[in-house]
């Protein structure tokens, strides 16, 4: 599977006492399987288009100051079309040159601390790799998940390769055993990693540490005083 991307960075520089720099990027990639239109500014997506559902996504928090897009989606659909002639032209003129192929690297974390029966997010984070296809799965307990399953946009890294979030909604039951398992042309077989059900305990060691403490101070102070009053006594 091939996939064009096309990234566009623009340096704005605003000028008061200080100096800022600013970054906005914008990749297009398209191919046989997969298309993606993302804008954004300083490592933060500002927006994408969902070509599932038909609509832009706006994705920073409504208290952020930002530009409005107008018609976005609309003009994404025609940059796909724009994008897949271009990847043929591409092609033929570098006559399909050597492909870079980077493996990915993948963690996997819950977003919150780990409570059960109280409603998290597992995420499993893919980096390093390139070109950007990949694939994502998830299972609980030997079993595929499909359900409560969202996927980022990938997003470049200052090296080149590329950045992907999946997600997963879930509710932590003690004994649970979760699997991310990535695939990309570069790996020989899935790479897989694994997540269990873990509850954080409260150390009791400082409880304990303070209790002694205080007994052996109490017990020092009762025997300062014992041989206080005998010394008094000895006079």
């Amino acid at each position: 599977m091939k996939l064009f991307s096309f990234i566009l960075m623009l340096i704005a520089v605003v000028s008061t006492e200080a100096t800022f720099i600013h970054k906005d990027i914008e990749i297009r990639g398209c191919s046989d399987t997969e298309k993606e239109d993302m804008m954004g500014t300083d490592g933060e997506e500002t927006i994408h288009a969902d070509f599932n559902r038909k609509e832009a996504v706006e994705t920073l928090p409504n208290f952020a100051v930002y530009f409005t897009y107008y018609d976005f989606y609309d003009h994404s659909v025609v940059e796909m079309e724009t994008c897949k002639f271009n990847l043929a032209i591409f092609a033929k003129g570098y006559k399909n040159p050597v492909e870079q192929i980077d493996p990915p690297q993948t963690s996997m974390y819950s977003k919150d601390d780990v409570l059960l029966d109280v409603k998290n997010t597992l995420i499993c984070h893919v980096t390093g790799f390139f070109p950007p296809p990949i694939t994502v799965s998830w299972t609980k307990n030997n079993i595929n998940v499909t359900d409560n399953i969202k996927f980022s946009q990938y997003r470049p890294n200052n090296d080149g390769t590329y950045n992907f979030f999946a997600y997963m909604t879930f509710i932590p039951e003690e004994g649970d055993i979760y699997t991310c398992t990535v695939n990309h042309k570069s790996l020989q077989e899935p790479q897989t990693k694994i997540w269990d059900v873990e509850v954080s305990v409260p150390s009791v060691g400082p409880a304990v540490f303070c209790g002694v403490g205080l007994t052996l101070g109490l017990l020092g102070v009762a025997t300062g005083t014992f041989f206080l009053v005998k010394g008094n006594g000895c006079n």
